[in-house]
């Protein structure tokens, strides 16, 4: 009896002892998989809220040796274009119906005529380079995204007529019929440019309106005879402010001549009154006006006393290209000779260094008379 009783004990106890085993291992289970859970991690995958302030730092699992792991970033689309502040729109020796917008919009700002051509062609290049000079861009003469921006952002949308030179008249200013100081200054810059001649009135006259015809039709502006905006405006940029007495018609007399001027053959050239006058012995036997270089750039004409060493009827200058019809060189590179734009744009221009004439029949009939080794005397009177 004694034996059953502790066989009975027995059973109970280990029954008892694995039941508290099995419940014991579902709770370390339980455990185990709370602490593992990502979704409670600070800064895991799952994580949509900071872990709670009032958990025990004692009790804290120590950080994992792993790298920890973040949601996957999303790349933006990468835009395949260049730099837009080298990214060429239009380039030097492009054609077409861009580059006449581009040119007039240059137009609007100043830096080109108001015709245009349609050709990316060096004039186009020098008034970009300037543009982006002016606005702290790349001198590239290039138009790049950059310069184009800015250029539209400071001009209007030009007009079909406007980029294909159909140009309209503007409202007169003055025309046939006024009179007053104004008229006298249009006559006066007119004569400047040998479009008027005679007398300045200040009556828009007969010869007044053939006058204006003629400069507009040279500058391919409508053809009125009226003096519109645009007219006025290219008269004003290619002519000086006219002087008293060229209101007037009291013509400035040369200065007094240079002591070296009076004896033997000279070309006396006097910067004060910009005149050359050819004499011999003290007695002038011409007078033309004349032109010198420009001090802005540098390339002022020389003073002192020289003599003729060259003569050329036909030459072109080696370093600009450009004809000097009727040269008699005196110092250096330097020559008196015929200059077109002298006789087009008059004192609005200025030379590298030469002494400009802008009368064709007189230069041709002076550089008749001077030999070589006559003196060229030039100075201020």
């Amino acid at each position: 009896m004694k034996v059953l009783k502790t066989l009975m004990v027995l059973t109970l106890v280990v029954g008892v002892l694995g039941a508290a085993a099995y419940a014991g291992g579902r709770l370390l289970r339980h455990d185990h998989q709370t602490v593992a859970s990502s979704s409670d991690l600070p800064g895991g995958v799952g994580s949509s809220a900071p872990s709670s302030p009032t958990a025990d730092p004692s009790t804290a699992t120590p950080p994992s040796s792993s790298p920890t792991h973040h949601a996957p970033t999303v790349n933006p689309t990468v835009n395949p274009t260049v730099n837009p502040a080298v990214t060429a729109v239009l380039r030097p020796g492009a054609e077409g119906t861009q580059v006449r917008e581009l040119q007039q919009r240059l137009f609007q700002l100043a830096w080109l005529p108001e015709t245009t051509t349609g050709v990316y062609d060096d004039a186009t290049v020098t008034a970009v380079k300037g543009f982006q000079g002016k606005r702290g861009l790349p001198r590239t003469g290039v138009l790049d995204t950059r310069t184009w921006d800015r250029l539209r952002g400071m001009t209007t949308t030009p007009s079909h007529d406007a980029m294909f030179n159909v140009m309209h008249p503007g409202k007169p200013l003055y025309e046939s019929g006024d009179s007053g100081d104004d008229v006298r200054a249009v006559q006066a810059r007119l004569k400047q440019i040998a479009w008027y001649f005679g007398d300045v009135t200040g009556t828009y006259d007969a010869q007044t309106v053939t006058a204006v015809k003629g400069f507009q039709a040279k500058r391919v502006i409508p053809v009125t005879g009226a003096v519109d905006q645009r007219t006025l405006d290219r008269l004003d940029a290619m002519t000086t402010t006219p002087t008293k007495a060229e209101m007037h018609n009291r013509l400035p007399s040369p200065g007094k001549l240079d002591a070296r001027c009076l004896t033997g053959r000279v070309l006396c050239i006097d910067k004060t009154s910009r005149t050359l006058r050819w004499v011999i012995d003290g007695h002038v036997q011409q007078t033309l006006d004349a032109r010198f270089g420009s001090t802005i750039n540098d390339t002022p004409t020389r003073e002192g006393l020289f003599h003729v060493y060259l003569k050329d009827a036909d030459h072109v200058s080696h370093m600009y290209g450009s004809a000097m019809p009727f040269s008699m060189f005196f110092s250096g590179g330097q020559a008196v000779h015929y200059s077109s734009d002298f006789a087009t744009v008059g004192y609005n221009g200025a030379s590298h260094g030469c002494v400009n004439i802008r009368d064709y029949d007189g230069i041709k009939w002076l550089f008749s008379q001077v030999r070589v080794g006559d003196k060229v005397v030039v100075y201020w009177s």
